[in-house]
């Protein structure tokens, strides 16, 4: 089957390698011209521009579109939009936000061109092992897509599957990194409490291969966790500073607006933010309040 990849960072080079190995045709484009050498050389075509990628792929034409998510993601489609033709589909497999999808789809809609929104998990792990891919949108779409998600997907059968009507795909892969926000929180916090147990001297990477085994706490996010003590067991020269992608915000908003209580990913996220203030102003409040309402010490900076 054939495919226009647009976006090919590190995660839209292995899909599309993970697609030329399955035997599919793929057709590459990249503002940066030295990423689509890249897939031409392990045996993808290439395309200077959108219309040129489009002109290359037979009609009913296929684009899956792996750029960064908000105004990037926006744009690309939008003008896609303008070169295709009806019965085309558009496939949004970046980490969009789910009322983006369906507003875009609609209008999508108007000219007859599908959106299918593939909410995708594997990172840099994906082109060996398979993506996990949950899937929005029209059920004879989303068919015509089958082909390459089977080879995209650890098996034809697993690790994939048609959730909803479109934005779902996005909605699901949302909570999804919601989710994966407490684990790792609490992967965090178990580490550094066995860290600072120094009467023990517990070697941290061993503790996590015995539980990588047998034990109910084992999981990939665990394996990674025991890679990264492996090589660094005192985490030297990693900053305490967490980004977010902004999935985790949308989720914590979800949540709030259906009335579900989601304690641990709320403060899963509350401490990722408070990882990039590095003045502590909330914490110099808190000692000043101390100290002003029970004449407590307040510890002055040197």
């Amino acid at each position: 089957m054939q495919l226009g990849m647009v976006g090919l960072g590190k995660m839209g080079a292995n899909m599309t390698e993970r697609l030329v190995r399955g035997g599919h045709a793929v057709i590459g484009f990249d503002r940066n011209p030295e990423a689509v050498e890249r897939v031409v050389a392990i045996g993808a075509g290439g395309a200077d521009s959108l219309e040129e990628l489009v002109d290359q792929l037979d009609a009913p034409r296929r684009v899956w579109v792996m750029v960064p998510a908000g105004d990037p993601t926006i744009s690309t489609i939008e003008k896609l939009a303008g070169i295709l033709s009806a019965g085309d589909i558009i496939v949004d497999g970046g980490n969009s936000f789910y009322r983006n999808t369906v507003r875009l789809a609609a209008q999508l809609a108007e000219r007859s061109i599908n959106l299918v929104d593939v909410g995708t998990s594997g990172g840099i792990w994906g082109l060996a092992e398979g993506y996990s891919m949950m899937v929005g949108g029209a059920a004879g779409a989303v068919a015509g897509l089958r082909p390459l998600l089977e080879t995209l997907a650890p098996s034809p059968t697993t690790g994939w599957g048609h959730v909803g009507p479109v934005g779902s795909g996005h909605f699901v892969k949302m909570i999804h990194n919601g989710i994966e926000y407490g684990i790792m929180q609490s992967y965090a916090e178990g580490f550094a409490i066995l860290h600072d147990k120094e009467e023990f001297a517990l070697d941290l990477a061993q503790i996590g291969r015995v539980w990588q085994h047998g034990s109910v706490v084992r999981s990939w996010l665990l394996d990674l966790a025991v890679k990264a003590l492996e090589e660094n067991p005192a985490m030297d020269g990693v900053a305490p500073y967490v980004p977010d992608s902004g999935e985790g915000r949308w989720t914590v908003a979800e949540a709030i607006d259906l009335d579900v209580a989601a304690p641990v990913i709320t403060l899963a996220l509350m401490r990722r933010i408070g990882s990039r203030d590095e003045v502590e102003f909330s914490d110099r409040v808190l000692s000043a309040l101390r100290g002003q309402f029970g004449g407590h010490a307040v510890k002055k900076e040197a």
